[in-house]
């Protein structure tokens, strides 16, 4: 079999492949092996460039965008691979914030395809062995990698970077990470290899030992960065870190306060390996971190009078951050375009959504999506009330014809309701 044009690959992809981000657990593969053969039958190119391996419950996206931006500021040619997509598949493969050409996904996909019928791999281990093909073809100087999902037994830890980064362990994905702190901790510190150093983007007292014994176990020197950075948020994207330095982020969200020691002290890594980043590099980096990298979804303003505001935030700890943000924002009414997945327990995100906000239940066009009857006949549990729209655009158009000029619209609960926004 041949592929001619793009959509044509990607259809084999999507139809033949099993995908976790519609399809969920089932297509999650516990296991190393098939990216190992992949990345033979390739010549293993994950070796063939430097790496910098970024997992984490929340924040591993913004920081991986971040360090990216600051390392082509400082005239490096960047490779960055993360998922899941928003609005195109080739959002996950960027070279110096280019996406991946289309010409290039159906050439890898024709190449490999013997070994694809043969290993039968899923949906992320393809793009992740795509990745890293794409990064060794185009010789990049170092590529940003984000773990897909936990860290020890994802697609991406067939790596051996120059430094991991562990950004945030929260609850997500029980049912494939474990149902304690501790055990989600154990599978993030899977990244961590051998002598290679690690750094921990915040100390949290329930996982820091998790992440003490394995460094130690394998002589990895570890850095908890939020102790060598204590960073303020002044607001408008302006944190003043140390008490010395001000750094203005192109990232807005008050999460990016955690973020950001992670990052910081990942460079200190970086520069001891030989990379050469100045202090003006790291500024400009993070001044321009959409423009650099084309990051969408995160805190992103889609609109005034009314202002709407979409995040990808959608597990308690995102939805906690999120949250915390909307409290800062000046509005007559909330009103919030909400829809989530349905192979997660969200009870414990319901009772953190506001109750005085009123509601657009609406589902994504994902097999994974809650049905928004569903959704509201649970919200309603917890005092959540408001109306169904299934469909995401339609919900954001009655929520901005229901809201006056100084009311607030959010539109997440889902990075799949965030994707579906037309004017994204």
């Amino acid at each position: 079999m041949r592929f001619n044009t793009y959509q044509q690959t990607l259809d084999y992809l999507y139809e033949n492949l099993p995908i976790f981000q519609r399809i969920g657990a089932a297509a999650y593969k516990a296991d190393l092996t098939n990216t190992i053969r992949l990345c033979n039958a390739l010549g293993n190119p994950q070796e063939k460039f430097k790496a910098v391996h970024v997992a984490g419950t929340n924040g591993k996206g913004s920081s991986s965008h971040m360090l990216a931006a600051v390392l082509q500021s400082a005239g490096y040619k960047t490779g960055l691979y993360t998922s899941p997509h928003l609005k195109n598949f080739t959002e996950r493969i960027r070279v110096n914030g280019k996406e991946v050409d289309e010409s290039f996904v159906v050439d890898f996909v024709n190449r490999i395809h013997p070994a694809i019928e043969s290993i039968k791999p899923s949906f992320f281990e393809i793009t992740v062995a795509m990745a890293f093909d794409y990064f060794a073809r185009e010789k990049v100087d170092v590529a940003v990698i984000e773990v897909g999902l936990g860290g020890r037994l994802d697609s991406t830890n067939v790596i051996h970077p120059i430094v991991s980064l562990i950004t945030n362990i929260s609850w997500d994905h029980m049912d494939l990470l474990g149902d304690t702190l501790p055990k989600i901790a154990f599978e993030k510190a899977g990244i961590i290899k051998q002598e290679t150093p690690v750094v921990i983007s915040e100390s949290q007292p329930e996982v820091i030992d998790v992440f003490k014994k394995k460094s130690l176990q394998l002589k990895s020197r570890i850095a908890f960065a939020d102790e060598m950075y204590k960073v303020k948020n002044e607001g408008a994207g302006r944190f003043l870190v140390n008490d010395l330095e001000e750094y203005r982020l192109e990232l807005r969200g008050n999460y990016q306060q955690k973020n950001l020691a992670g990052v910081l002290a990942t460079i200190d890594v970086l520069r001891e390996t030989g990379f050469a980043i100045s202090d003006e590099s790291v500024h400009g980096g993070l001044s321009q971190t959409i423009s650099l990298t084309g990051l969408k979804g995160r805190w992103q303003k889609l609109g005034d009078r009314p202002v709407v505001i979409c995040d990808t935030g959608h597990n308690e700890a995102g939805v906690k951050q999120v949250l915390q943000q909307i409290e800062e924002q000046k509005y007559d009414q909330l009103h919030l375009v909400w829809g989530m997945v349905k192979d997660k327990d969200i009870s414990k995100i319901l009772q953190l959504l506001p109750k005085k906000a009123y509601y657009y239940f609406c589902q994504a066009n994902i097999p994974r999506a809650m049905d928004a009857n569903d959704l509201a006949t649970k919200a309603s549990a917890y005092e959540l009330q408001g109306k169904v729209i299934a469909d995401v655009n339609k919900a954001i158009t009655e929520a901005k014809n229901s809201a006056t000029e100084n009311d607030l619209i959010f539109v997440g609960g889902s990075t799949f309701v965030v994707a579906e926004i037309l004017n994204l």
